[in-house]
């Protein structure tokens, strides 16, 4: 008896997809949470920070988003569809004592397997956070006004929720720069 339970406990568990809500209530911001894969709590005022990568990748996935670091007195923060494309405009940013307090590359040691994935439990795609799924998505953490956050760090990335200006803002260590659906 004791090993039907068990079995019965372990098919449930393998079998329920549950959405993950990052902060301090159980809510989320999403209205709807069928489709939702990652979610943060809303009030919070806080980001998402991108990877500060100092080489771009060569094969890099369709989506992937992160703050240039090549040149670090002129870093942007950059999107990948079909080609690198900057979402800090014409902003460039120091980010040269942000980057002091980073690991150097060749004291980092990373495997194909360093690498968070949600929605799956294996990818093929490289990635710190890889939201694998065809039918379920991230939804950025929403502030009222970039304004209040406090001391914003470089790659940050929020939606702003406010009046006739919703839009993705990104932050590349000095200037935020927004994008709206067209």
């Amino acid at each position: 008896m004791k090993n039907i339970i068990t079995l019965i406990f372990i098919t449930i568990a393998s079998n329920t997809n549950a959405q993950v809500i990052i902060g301090d209530d159980d809510t989320g911001s999403a209205i709807s949470k069928n489709s939702v894969l990652l979610d943060f709590a809303t009030g919070q005022n806080k980001g998402i920070i991108l990877p500060y990568v100092r080489t771009l990748p060569t094969n890099p996935t369709e989506g992937t988003l992160l703050l240039d670091a090549t040149n670090p007195e002129k870093a942007h923060v950059k999107y990948f569809n079909g080609e690198w494309i900057s979402l800090s405009g014409d902003a460039d940013s120091n980010i040269s004592d942000a980057l002091a307090n980073q690991p150097l590359p060749e004291d980092i040691k990373e495997t194909s397997i360093s690498k968070t994935i949600f929605g799956g439990e294996t990818t093929t795609e490289d990635g710190v956070l890889v939201l694998e799924s065809q039918t379920r998505l991230l939804v950025l953490p929403t502030v009222n006004d970039v304004q209040d956050i406090v001391n914003p760090s470089p790659g940050m990335i929020v939606y702003v929720n406010k009046a006739n200006a919703k839009r993705l803002a990104v932050f590349n260590g000095s200037k935020w720069a927004y994008w709206k659906k067209p």
